[in-house]
């Protein structure tokens, strides 16, 4: 009943957080506003076991912002989704006036053993369905457990780069890379990263959400017509 309960705060609380977003979206003149990037991801985006302050949305922002972007970070993560559940909430997980998106979901249907087919087929129809909103795509790679053996394992980490060639996407090849399995950089599950290790990601990929952003603002600046 708590886990329930737990779960549907979190839901609850990533609404109002999109709810708060879209509006600002809507309120907002296009050439004064920032940049609005969602993170769609799991409890690796959430930031499970962490304070909000600490989840990689929010460092990932401090970070850009740090370096002359205007931008916001929207954490659309929900700690256990699978790509299909991602794909369930996407069009209220992305809301309207959301400029480009930082996916990152994978890791729990690959925990779960879940076919690669399926998480591939789920990862596709996230990715056209936001291509087809305009919308730049970020595609964060994962990696299988290799318990589950060189099979699955090559047909699942297989997923993230034939999908970036097949929708011409930036990948960020592996978004635990540097982070896991190191016990310095990760909780005592040995699976989620602590703050350090969030702030490790965020420092990786910031060279590939700035390529997102200048595909942005590329974009904005082409005459529409």
């Amino acid at each position: 009943m708590m886990k329930l309960l737990a779960g549907q705060m979190v839901r609850f609380a990533l609404l109002v957080n999109i709810l708060l977003f879209a509006i600002v979206a809507l309120v907002a003149p296009a050439e004064a506003r920032s940049l609005r990037l969602v993170a769609l991801g799991d409890s690796l985006t959430a930031g499970y076991g962490l304070r909000p302050e600490q989840s990689f949305p929010v460092r990932l922002e401090r970070l850009l912002r740090s370096r002359g972007h205007d931008v916001v970070v929207a954490n659309a993560g929900v700690s256990g989704d699978t790509t299909a559940g991602g794909l369930a909430r996407l069009d209220w997980a992305v809301p309207q006036g959301t400029d480009a998106v930082i996916l990152e979901l994978g890791a729990n249907d690959a925990l779960r053993a879940l076919p690669p087919e399926k998480a591939n087929a789920n990862l596709d129809a996230i990715i056209a369905r936001l291509k087809a909103r305009g919308i730049p795509v970020l595609l964060a790679g994962m990696r299988a457990p290799r318990n589950l053996g060189n099979d699955y394992a090559n047909r699942f980490d297989g997923i993230f780069p034939e999908l970036a060639r097949k929708h011409d996407i930036i990948l960020y090849p592996f978004f635990l890379s540097g982070v896991a399995l190191d016990p310095r950089l990760n909780l005592q599950d040995g699976v989620h990263p602590n703050a350090g290790g969030i702030d490790a990601i965020a420092e990786r990929m910031v060279p590939k959400v700035e390529e997102l952003i200048a595909l942005v603002k590329a974009r904005q600046q082409q005459p529409r017509g």
